[in-house]
């Protein structure tokens, strides 16, 4: 509460301090334009009626103020301190350059914005609609009135399509039962606009390429009386029939190797081949005819529509090998007087076939290391000349951990691999191809990667995949992996850590070969690609089966343990659900919501799921409150996680988080957060008391808050957050809330309690 009255008493303080020279920049004779006020004046209108035409017609008038937050117009504030326009130098400019400068009430037109305000009423089936404007001009700032007398709303009494007897006539009227025009609607002309473009758009899937919204017309008949309007759909007079018939596709020419400056040979019929009812026209030969029937919608005979118009063209852009694709249709000689036949053209540019590309990354993880990669990869992407992709790539980097019980563990990494990407299903004895706008593809990767952690071991990974992923729309993705190789084995381990062990034998499981024979299958549903900010669900959804078919070939040894050539495989099931409620407020504020849900069986061979794939917790984009890897599993506490690194890990993980974020300015956001949850293990381990999952597993959540600051530059988000616990699992199960024990003015409490987490991008 206290903090509350500060923040309240430095805000209203700025307020009376500023506010006195938000003017000064202002000419004499004009005055600052603080906004408009509309009021509805009708006695004939319902409060919900009032409610709604004041919230349609309030963002119309024009201008719009400077533009404040807690009613402090801080841009103006920043202007104003670069003082005389006159005066040019750096830090003048810099501050008109970030602020914004006073709107004038000579730049407001009221007649202009009352006769917006009538129109628009009009247009929601206001009539009879009455505006009336002023201003009032005080201490040289200016505020606008307007005052609205909508008077009753039309409404629609009946709609009637009157079309003649041809095809197209009986085309539209077949679409009536669906209109957007229904009688007891209020009269909208957005309504009818948007009839115009509905039936439009199902005419041009029935054929109709040349057809037009502007061929029809709505007439509204008022003179009924009673505050009602008969409507009628019709088509205009004189337009040539030739453009009111259905067309079919003739012929396809396919151009795959067209330049924008092309003379005139470029688009010559010349040379060309055709294969399966296309005619390509690729003399140098860069790309098999036999790529194409499997991209291209098109096929001759058949009746134009828009939306396989559409769809050839996002998967030729969708293969990542063309630069620019654009197509035209002509009519060809073969149309009829009742049936128009088109042929079509298309225009592909080649991206560069080969390309060798640098890139430095920055990231953060949730283990709080910062760190910089630098990976060079060369492309080729058209390897056989069917826009198939070959990456070969090499990474070096190293990573330093900034924070946690104690740093220096700092890390080194170096690899590379080996990418084919297919865009096709490349499945034995099958064919399968998908018909929507993304290509599918199939994915060969190969990689190897050296870790090595300074002071504690040295890792060699080996991975091997073959994979396909497809997208039936652009919102959702399935990636399905049949063969996944994974093999982690130490090469070094120091000194230090093999006595560590000694100590915490929980540390060996960082170390152990890890020999994984998996197929996973992960579907993710993103509905903001986009609309970043808008509101809605997030999922993704893992499935990761391990071991399961070599089990069943492979004998068990002497011990017990099955093994392929002397090592011993994982077995495990693992899924996992990462669900993400997203519920934006206005273009400021918007609350993210996000709940983890992972799960691991192991078998067999396994006691617990292997390293690699163990969950985690806490960390920069976890638990916030919590350091990276130290909480957990259960109420488990390791007694030396402050004289060493902590790496708890668990088989089954419930994590929960929601974060309120506010934008103040385009380029500074804050938030408010809670986050809570834990990992456990799904058999008991000697060595971790209360580290299984058991019925009081809700006891054994971790809890924790606080507040973040972003700097949002377009390219990268910084993130800072700070937070703190509000719940610890590993105390006594009495006394695990520590509310009561929040001291900021404690300098040994906020050296144990409050974490600072740097990150870039959004925790979830």
């Amino acid at each position: 509460m206290r903090i509350l009255k500060i923040i309240s008493f430095i805000i209203f303080s700025a307020w009376i301090l500023t506010s006195c020279s938000l003017t000064k920049l202002v000419p004499k004779g004009d005055a600052l334009y603080t906004g408009a006020t509309i009021k509805i004046e009708d006695s004939v209108l319902s409060a919900k009626e009032k409610k709604k035409i004041l919230e349609l017609t309030k963002p119309l008038p024009r201008p719009k103020p400077n533009s404040k937050f807690l009613g402090i117009p801080f841009k103006l504030i920043l202007y104003n301190m670069g003082g005389d326009l006159s005066k040019t130098s750096f830090i003048r400019k810099f501050f008109r350059k970030i602020g914004q400068p006073p709107v004038l009430l000579s730049s407001v037109s009221l007649d202009y914005n009352i006769k917006l305000l009538k129109n628009f009423q009009e247009n929601i089936g206001y009539f009879d609609a009455q505006v009336v404007g002023d201003t009032i001009v005080k201490n040289r700032k200016a505020h606008a009135y307007y005052t609205l007398t909508p008077g009753l709303a039309y409404h629609i009494k009946e709609v009637t399509y009157e079309m003649d007897s041809s095809a197209l006539g009986q085309s539209i009227l077949k679409m009536e039962p669906n209109s957007f025009l229904r009688p007891k609607d209020p009269f909208n002309l957005e309504i009818i606009k948007g009839e115009r473009i509905r039936i439009d758009a199902l005419l041009k899937e029935k054929g109709y390429f040349y057809f037009d919204p502007d061929f029809l017309i709505v007439e509204a008949d008022t003179s009924i009386g009673n505050h009602e309007i008969n409507m009628y759909v019709k088509m205009k007079n004189q337009i040539p029939k030739g453009l009111l018939k259905p067309y079919i596709i003739d012929d396809t020419y396919i151009y795959p190797n067209y330049r924008i400056n092309a003379n005139r040979n470029d688009t010559s019929k010349l040379n060309q081949q055709l294969y399966k009812g296309y005619y390509i026209i690729d003399p140098q030969k860069k790309f098999k005819p036999s790529m194409f029937p499997r991209i291209m919608r098109f096929d001759s005979g058949d009746v134009y529509n828009r939306t396989d118009h559409n769809l050839t063209l996002s998967r030729l852009i969708n293969l990542d090998v063309f630069k620019f694709v654009k197509n035209r249709f002509e009519d060809s000689p073969t149309s009829q007087s009742d049936t128009g036949r088109l042929n079509t053209y298309y225009y592909l540019t080649p991206l560069p076939k080969k390309s060798l590309r640098a890139e430095i990354l920055g990231n953060t993880k949730s283990n709080d290391y910062v760190g910089t990669v630098f990976t060079l990869t060369f492309r080729n992407r058209n390897t056989f000349k069917q826009a198939e992709h070959l990456d070969i790539y090499a990474n070096i980097g190293s990573e330093v951990q900034y924070g946690g019980y104690k740093s220096g563990y700092n890390t080194f990494k170096l690899g590379g691999g080996v990418k084919f990407t297919i865009p096709r299903f490349v499945v034995p004895f099958f064919y399968f191809n998908t018909t929507n706008a993304f290509v599918p593809k199939t994915i060969i990767n190969l990689s190897y990667d050296l870790l090595k952690r300074q002071k504690l071991y040295t890792l060699n990974s080996f991975k091997a995949e073959l994979g396909y992923s497809w997208k039936p729309n652009i919102r959702v993705q399935h990636e399905f992996n049949p063969v996944s190789v994974s093999y982690v084995k130490a090469i070094h381990i120091t000194q230090k850590y093999l006595d560590s062990i000694l100590v915490d034998p929980v540390l060996k499981h960082a170390i152990d070969t890890q020999f994984i024979l998996s197929s996973n299958y992960a579907y993710t549903r993103d509905p903001f690609v986009n609309d970043p900010f808008g509101s809605g669900f997030y999922i993704n959804a893992i499935a990761d089966v391990s071991g399961n078919v070599a089990g069943l070939f492979v004998k068990p040894g002497a011990d017990d343990v099955k093994r392929i050539n002397g090592t011993a495989f994982s077995q495990y099931l693992k899924t996992q659900l990462d669900l993400r409620y997203y519920r934006a407020f206005n273009k400021k504020m918007r609350l993210a919501n996000r709940v983890i849900l992972g799960m691991g069986y192991p078998y067999g061979n396994s006691k617990q799921l292997p390293f690699m794939k163990q969950f985690f917790i806490g960390g920069t984009n976890s638990i916030r409150a919590f350091r990276s890897r130290s909480l957990g599993p259960g109420s488990y506490l390791n007694p030396n996680y402050l004289s060493f690194f902590p790496d708890q890990s668990g088989d089954i993980k419930i994590e929960l988080n929601s974060e309120l974020r506010y934008k103040f300015t385009s380029i500074i956001e804050g938030a408010f957060f809670v986050d809570a949850g834990n990992i456990w293990l799904y058999n008991k381990d000697p060595n971790r008391p209360g580290a299984e999952f058991s019925k009081d597993f809700l006891k054994e959540f971790a809890v924790g808050t606080g507040i973040g600051l972003r700097l949002n530059l377009t390219i990268l988000l910084l993130r800072f957050d700070i937070a703190m616990p509000l719940r610890k699992p590993w105390l006594a199960s009495g006394d695990r809330w520590v509310i009561d024990q929040i001291n900021f003015g404690d300098k040994d409490w906020r050296s144990k309690n409050l974490i600072f987490n740097l990150a870039i991008g959004y925790p979830f």
